[in-house]
Formats: structure tokens, C-alpha cells, sequence
């Protein structure tokens, strides 16, 4: 894959994660990654398609914690921070289940409504996340909307970042009801709810590299992404003074073909035989991606006027769970956990999930989760408890009821990417949860 004069610089394991990635399930993470996102049928309050989405984000008019510090100068806080590592642990029987299911949320993605599609097995819904190091308690939809009172949560990101903001507003909404304020169309790739009660904010922004796209348009024949890596997204990145909680979720789309630019010009691309350009692969890019984006955040965050306090997250990157022989349909049909040991990472995951932690570590400085003028970098480290979870995917039931009266046969399609809701997904909030209550960050 790699250009003549580049062949003898490659990593032979990098050569066979490109091999893997583009010739094995290209075709499938194309039509996952790539279908719009149609609305939920049962979601009926007023949606306005014309507004100014950043009229409905809330100023922190009664909010005590803001005190404008006396210089603007990069400072650390000296306090050390109790740490846990929730990505270290085991998945455990819980028979108390989920907070809410397919009917009683109606923010569920109607592909990741597993048991509205006739999901006969429940026992996917009964596992809780143990970390080894601490406790990681149950969800609580008050306690969470308290502590986002008066402010903005933004998911910034792909398809699975969209699948965790859902995600989100299901457990929120067990505990208090959201109003949908701003759509962008049926795709339902911006969107923003108000939860009332507590004047909370929580978005949705698609952006499946952070910077710059344009993005492949088969149709039309253009089978590339082009990714502009020295240029930012500019639909969530002119809004980024308004938010409080950010949580980027990235990667996926990184495995698909694409030409990247900087300065304008063509430095590599990724699956791009048919062009005279150096194939690079994707890992640097990705690496470039995520670390400018934070950078870039740091940077506004730094000089900005409001001096708020913000808590800068990034949802690491999920492996996916498909089987069987690539020239068929893949799926992911296992009904429990893996058990320790049953299972191994594979190298992109493993990349993917190192580039976000080593970013995150560098923009800390020394790794304690210090603060910087009221910044707060995270990861919520999810590969690993993902990893052992190829039960949680929708699988053929990404469809209704695909096997009724035998008419899809053994080809059924398999979504073996995103998360059943309720789901695995719901532990990934949880974390964020104990991510957003760090003593002095917002409580």
C-alpha cells in the first residue's frame, strides 16, 4: 500500500492493521459510520430549524463558582487530585438493570434500539462496570444535572459520539424532562436540549475529525474524505466559548479513505491507489488531529474573556466487534461479556487509545490532573471495558424484527460498531459522570 520509496519504512504491524482495517470491514463501516441519522418518530416538542442555536445556550447569570481571577497568565493549582482508573476492572452481574429502555426514551437512535426491534435475549442489560481501583456508582440523573446547572454540555465528534450523547439524555431524562430547542434537519446532526429544571444545556455537533473536512460523497463518485488538518471545524469551534463540558468521541472515520492537506497542499493520503500521493495511513494524521484540536482549545480556553471553568474530555476509541470471513456478512452474535483473558486488543485500538492518553497526559503537564486557569483535561478511558463487551452491539437488530417469518435469511446486515440502547454506552457516561464531580471543578 505504501508508495516504492516508502515500502522499506513501514512497521510490519502497521502494514497489517491497513490491510485489516481497509480490506476486512471498509464496506461495513462505511454504511454504519456513514447513514444519516433519521429523527425518532415518537419525539414530538416544538423543533426550530431556523434558530440561532447559540441563543438557547444560557448565560451563568446566578452561578457562584465564577470568579475572574486577578491576571490572565498560565497558572497551575496546587492540589493533587484523588485519581482512579476506571478503564482497570470487570464486568459484574446487576440485576437492578437499566434506567430507562426502548420505549421510554425518545431520543434513541432507532438503529440502537435493540429492544424496540425484538431483541429476544435481556441479559446484555444486567452488567455493571467494577472498577478495580474505586467505586463507580450508579447513574443518578439529579446529581448529574446539578452539577451541569447553568451550563453547557457539548458532544463533539462522529456517529459514536452521537451514540453516547443519546445515551446521555436517556439516563437524563429518568430524572427530569429535556425540550428539544434547535434541530439542523432529519439527519439530526446538530442538536440541543434544555433541560429546564436546572437550566442545563446538552449538544450534539457532528465532526468526525475535529478540523476541517469535506466529506466523501459517493454518489458523486468521490470516494475520499479530504481533511484540512491545519484548519478547525468552524460549527462547533465558533461556539466553543459557550461550553462548559466538551467531549470529543473520534476514530472511526479515520479508517476510511482520505486525502489530507496542510497549508494547502497534499501531504499524504490513506486507501488512495488510483492518485499519485504517498500513502501515509492514518495514524499521524489522527495523532495531528486530536492534538491540535486540544491544543487549540487550551489555547482559547487561555485567553478567552469569561475565564469559566471547563472540563475538556475525550471518549477514547472502541473497538469493533465483527466476525466471520470478510467476503461475508460479519456479525456479532455473542450474548455475554468476554471473560479476562478471551480476548485481545488490537494494535489500532491500542494506537488510537495511546495518541488520545498521551495528548491528554502532555496538556496536564504532570499528569496529576492540575488544573489551568480552571481547565480540566480528561479521557474517558473506555477502550478495554468496550473491548470485552461484543455483546452490546445491535447487531442484525439494527433492523426490526429482522428474522420475522424467516425473511431475512442468514445474510442479515450486523451493526457490530455502535451501542444497543440501553447498553454498554450508558458505563461511558457514568464515568463522565465521576469526571464532572471532581471536588473544585464544578462542585
Amino acid at each position: 500500500m505504501k508508495a516504492p520509496h516508502q515500502q522499506n519504512h513501514l512497521n510490519p504491524r502497521k502494514l497489517f492493521t491497513y490491510t485489516l482495517y481497509v480490506l476486512i470491514p471498509l464496506a461495513l463501516l462505511h454504511y454504519y459510520l456513514l447513514k444519516p441519522y433519521p429523527a425518532p418518530a415518537r419525539f414530538s416538542p416544538q423543533i426550530h430549524t431556523s434558530l440561532d442555536p447559540s441563543s438557547h445556550i444560557h448565560p451563568h447569570d446566578d452561578d457562584d463558582d465564577f470568579v475572574q481571577p486577578p491576571e490572565k497568565e498560565l497558572k497551575l493549582q496546587n492540589q493533587t487530585l484523588p485519581r482512579c482508573d476506571y478503564s482497570a476492572g470487570t464486568w459484574i452481574h446487576d440485576e437492578r438493570g437499566p434506567l430507562y429502555n426502548g420505549t421510554s426514551c425518545n431520543t434513541i437512535k432507532e438503529n440502537q434500539n435493540c429492544m424496540a426491534h425484538g431483541r429476544p435475549d435481556t441479559g446484555y442489560l444486567y452488567w455493571r462496570w467494577r472498577p478495580t481501583e474505586c467505586s463507580l456508582p450508579r447513574f443518578d440523573p439529579l446529581s448529574f444535572l446539578q452539577l451541569i446547572r447553568n451550563r453547557h454540555l457539548a458532544f463533539i465528534g462522529d456517529s459514536l459520539a452521537r451514540n453516547q450523547a443519546e445515551s446521555l439524555m436517556c439516563l437524563l431524562a429518568s430524572g427530569s424532562h429535556p425540550e428539544l430547542v434547535y434541530q439542523d434537519s432529519t439527519e439530526n446532526r446538530y442538536r440541543r436540549w434544555i433541560f429546564g429544571s436546572h437550566n442545563a444545556t446538552v449538544s450534539i455537533y457532528w465532526s468526525p475529525f475535529l478540523v476541517k473536512r469535506i466529506e466523501k460523497n459517493e454518489k458523486e463518485g468521490i470516494r475520499h474524505n479530504r481533511v484540512f488538518l491545519d484548519s478547525f471545524d468552524e460549527r462547533w469551534i465558533s461556539e466553543f466559548e459557550s461550553m462548559d463540558v466538551i467531549v470529543f468521541s473520534l476514530g472511526h472515520w479515520f479508517l476510511i479513505p482520505g486525502i489530507y492537506y496542510e497549508n494547502e497542499q497534499i501531504i499524504g493520503c490513506h486507501v488512495c491507489s488510483e492518485f499519485n500521493h504517498t500513502e501515509i495511513g492514518f495514524f499521524d494524521v489522527f495523532r495531528k488531529a486530536v492534538t491540535r484540536t486540544l491544543e487549540e482549545v487550551r489555547r482559547r480556553h487561555v485567553e478567552g474573556d469569561d475565564r469559566r471553568k471547563r472540563l475538556v474530555a475525550v471518549t477514547t476509541f472502541t473497538q469493533a466487534h465483527f466476525e466471520g470471513e470478510w467476503d461475508k456478512a460479519g456479525s456479532c452474535a455473542k450474548k455475554e461479556p468476554y471473560k479476562e483473558g478471551e480476548v485481545k486488543m488490537e494494535y489500532t485500538a491500542g494506537e488510537m487509545r495511546r495518541t488520545v492518553v498521551d495528548a491528554l497526559e502532555s496538556l496536564r503537564g504532570n499528569g496529576d490532573g492540575s488544573r489551568v486557569n480552571g481547565l480540566q483535561f480528561e479521557a474517558v478511558d473506555v477502550t478495554r471495558l468496550a473491548l470485552l463487551r461484543p455483546d452490546g452491539h445491535p447487531g442484525p437488530y439494527m433492523y426490526p424484527n429482522p428474522f420475522e417469518n424467516g425473511k431475512a435469511g442468514d445474510r442479515v446486515q450486523n451493526d457490530c460498531v455502535h451501542w444497543c440502547m440501553p447498553g454498554p454506552v450508558d458505563t461511558f457516561n457514568e464515568i463522565l459522570w465521576q469526571l464532572i464531580a471532581q471536588p473544585g471543578l464544578f462542585s
